[in-house]
């Protein structure tokens, strides 16, 4: 019988914080605002784009800590229970000084407004945490979330670059803290689970994945929430109701990732940024187009099994999951079931998972020696932006180069992820030249009748396309970097 208690516990800053009277869509950024008074977050725009509300939450890894930057906007309370949450107000130098981050901003001019800076502030402090000597790539990256009214991004970038001059990570207080700081978590984390609420209002949070499985096939109603990176816009964008809500983010056993030489198995509750190792170094064709998901800080709070039970059209996982042949395990209490990925996505909306069930974890095959695949991204911006369409290739040429098999899908092209279907049937069996694929560009319009809206019209999707299966023909002809030259 697991043990039940009413309270969410976390440490803030320097503090143990209890609390026992939480609603399910109250957000970290409100909370510490109009409860706690630390007006250092801002909320620029609610919805996880521009990353003013940034700060770091710390959880326990194994042995370690590890501190991610996250978008306090859309971050619930809910799923803060055995975590450290570190605001801009906690940090400081040695004997009253600015800490090494904030000098390096004001030497460098880093700040002009001021509205954007304590997220820059803290997105530079958890990458200098990491990486005291960072690249300006790994800054780049590390400040995608982060957007600057004023486009004053080269003095900020100067200044993470100058940030080991001003001190080491090693004497920092959350460094000199780390101890303390894991013996109150592993506290914190005692096995038992968390309600609180009733009804609409309700939160509860798992004792173990077998604690929720049991919870959800009695609670099928209830809200999955698990990165939040969704369910955040619609309380913040839509007013909606999220509870009763079943939050997961914690569940270790929804965390693996395990590669052999056949496959790379995903838990559902790995983050895109936990991902990352594992799947960009089996699939290194999917490196460029997983940094370009969202933002750091919502990379590091969005789930990969989120991104495909939503079922969103334009989720960025599937069609290259799909490509690579991926298959779901759905669990519903103590029951399991496999099914292809594919064949998950019904309708807009409508998935193939039962009341009460759930996406337990994702299984990519390994690409055979010798078979092409790649995957592309069209957006209005290239960092941090919704795809205004997403296309993966695969395909297998025999000795003579003849297509034996391809797999194609795409995103933002249909009502869900689909495959072109028509366009590997015109491609299967033919010569790979490229009169074969001017042949075969004309079946996209059997495959998909895409809409119009905000990121693209209907035209601009079919012709896109079309031309990314060009793209990728001459790619696997060797005139990759001449095109990449090109569009740069």
């Amino acid at each position: 019988m697991v043990e039940i208690v009413n309270a969410i516990r976390f440490l803030l800053n320097g503090e143990e914080i209890t609390l026992t009277d939480v609603a399910p869509d109250l957000t970290l950024l409100d909370w510490l605002r109009l409860e706690r008074r630390l007006r250092g977050s801002k909320e620029g725009c609610a919805e996880g784009d521009c990353g003013a509300c940034t700060v770091l939450v710390g959880k326990l890894l194994g042995d370690e800590i590890i501190y991610d930057s996250v978008t306090a906007c859309i971050r619930f309370m809910g799923s803060l229970h055995g975590t450290h949450v570190v605001t801009i107000e906690h940090l400081r130098g040695e004997n009253g000084v600015l800490h090494p981050v904030q000098q390096a901003m004001v030497d460098h001019h880093g700040s002009q407004c001021g509205f954007c800076t304590p997220g820059f502030v803290m997105s530079l402090y958890g990458l200098w945490m990491r990486d005291p000597n960072p690249s300006r790539p790994a800054i780049e990256k590390a400040l995608q979330g982060n957007l600057c009214r004023c486009t004053g991004y080269a003095p900020i970038i100067r200044a993470g670059q100058a940030i080991s001059n001003y001190g080491q990570p090693q004497g920092d207080p959350l460094w000199a803290e780390r101890i303390a700081v894991k013996e109150k978590i592993r506290a914190i984390q005692d096995g038992r689970r968390v309600e609180i609420g009733a009804g609409e209002a309700q939160i509860i949070i798992p004792a173990s994945l077998d604690d929720f499985a049991e919870i959800y096939a009695t609670r099928p109603e209830a809200r999955i929430v698990a990165g939040s990176t969704d369910v955040g816009l619609w309380v913040t964008k839509f007013m909606r109701r999220i509870g009763p809500a079943i939050f997961i983010g914690h569940l270790q056993d929804l965390k693996h990732v395990a590669a052999d030489d056949g496959a790379v198995r995903i838990g559902a509750g790995v983050t895109y940024s936990e991902a990352l190792p594992e799947v960009t170094g089996a699939f290194p064709q999917l490196k460029d187009l997983w940094n370009r998901f969202a933002g750091e800080q919502v990379r590091n709070m969005g789930t990969i099994g989120g991104n495909i039970a939503n079922g969103s059209p334009i989720g960025d996982t599937p069609p290259p999951f799909i490509a690579l042949g991926a298959r779901l395990t759905l669990r519903r209490g103590g029951e399991r079931r496999e099914i292809a990925l594919e064949d998950y996505f019904i309708a807009y909306g409508k998935q193939d998972r039962q009341p009460g069930e759930f996406v337990e974890s994702v299984t990519l095959p390994r690409l055979p020696a010798g078979e092409h695949f790649a995957t592309y991204k069209v957006s209005k911006r290239r960092d941090e932006d919704i795809s205004a369409l997403c296309g993966a290739f695969r395909v297998k040429l025999g000795a003579d180069g003849m297509v034996e098999a391809a797999r194609i899908a795409f995103g933002g092209m249909a009502a869900t992820p689909k495959r072109a279907k028509a366009v590997e049937t015109a491609l299967i069996g033919k010569p790979w030249t490229e009169d074969n694929i001017d042949a075969a560009i004309a079946a996209f319009g059997e495959d998909y009748q895409p809409l119009s809206d905000m990121r693209a019209s209907a035209e601009y999707r079919l012709l896109a396309a079309q031309n990314l299966l060009r793209r990728f023909f001459l790619e696997t002809q060797g005139q990759g970097q001449r095109l990449k030259r090109e569009v740069a």
